[in-house]
């Protein structure tokens, strides 16, 4: 149904879903073949902003099990049922899809599938090895601003893979890139303040 949908459509039809309140697994079934790409833009959109602990510690260890499971080349995500039963109101979600479609609408303008040897299954699992690596350095990102340019990467990449954008995925790995270096650049002033203690 959604072979060829954009974010956007996807989205909006994730919004006009019926009933007060969804639960994941309807999530995952509006989601269907997008269901990995567009769980990782879900995962990386709240590191897009200053937020505190533990937000950027849970969302890179849920991205690192999803980042797991693309890597051994899953076709649609696992989770487990006590996570696929719990539920959000609708008016949350239809709140939530409202606030992102005019961005991802504007990146819909120039976005389209370009460079699309990035979409096959081997450059998928090489993609999850890199979800993997942006996932840990989310862990160990600076607090409160230190993981925007790794949320921002992620979300990237994320939108790249529904799109099939190549551009846009190398986008998100040249800031993904750059937020690395941030991560370890903390880990070591920490490691080197530690060492000057003793």
């Amino acid at each position: 149904m959604f072979s060829n949908a954009r974010t956007s459509q996807i989205l909006a039809a994730l919004a006009s879903q019926p009933g007060e309140r969804l639960t994941v697994r309807d999530i995952m079934g509006v989601l269907q073949d997008r269901a990995f790409a567009l769980l990782i833009v879900l995962l990386a959109l709240p590191n897009c902003l200053p937020m505190p602990p533990p937000i950027p510690l849970v969302c890179g260890l849920l991205l690192a099990f999803v980042a797991v499971q693309i890597i051994f080349g899953r076709s649609t995500p696992w989770l487990p049922n006590a996570l696929l039963n719990r539920s959000i109101a609708s008016v949350d979600v239809e709140r939530a899809v409202a606030r992102a479609l005019p961005a991802f609408r504007r990146l819909e303008r120039f976005s389209r599938p370009r460079m699309t040897f990035l979409d096959t299954p081997l450059t998928m699992r090489l993609m999850g090895v890199v979800i993997l690596v942006m996932a840990l350095g989310l862990l160990f990102a600076p607090p409160f601003v230190g993981q925007i340019p790794m949320g921002l990467a992620v979300c990237l990449v994320g939108l790249g893979l529904v799109e099939r954008d190549g551009v846009v995925i190398l986008s998100g790995l040249v800031i993904g890139a750059i937020g690395l270096m941030l991560s370890l650049g903390f880990i070591y002033a920490i490691f080197s303040g530690i060492e000057s203690l003793f």
